[in-house]
């Protein structure tokens, strides 16, 4: 499974090329995708009006959505926070901090767009996806 990063939804969806949409493209039909719900919150947060959050909200329900939260990602999460800042490495948001958690527990490669990811990647063993 993989894992769709807000990074790479918001750009797919507001039409954007790069190398993640493009590889999303190709894969939307083939490969199994998911997200979390932290994602989807963050993507419809970025949605301008009701009927277009309504009609995104339709689109991503297509793929797997899993709940995130939870005692222990929480605790799995903020280990690795730690483990990442005294390598001298900070995460700039929580919420990046749990989805990277949350793919290494449950063994989910990630597609994303943001240097963040590169820390669990390098330090941790988080499977990214290099299109």
């Amino acid at each position: 499974m993989t894992i769709v990063d807000t990074t790479v939804w918001v750009d797919y969806l507001r039409g954007f090329s790069n190398l993640e949409t493009e590889y999303l493209d190709r894969t939307l039909a083939v490969e199994r995708l998911g997200l979390t719900d932290l994602i989807l919150c963050e993507v419809l947060q970025g949605v301008d009006g009701e009927g277009s959050a309504a009609r995104v909200l339709r689109e991503l329900r297509r793929f797997e959505i899993f709940d995130t939260g939870g005692k222990q990602l929480a605790v799995e999460s903020a280990k690795n926070f730690r483990t990442l800042r005294r390598q001298g490495r900070t995460v700039r948001k929580t919420i990046d901090c749990l989805i990277a958690t949350f793919c290494l527990v449950h063994g989910h490669s990630l597609l994303h767009r943001d240097h963040d990811f590169e820390h669990f990647e390098r330090l941790l063993g988080l499977r990214v996806i290099r299109p």
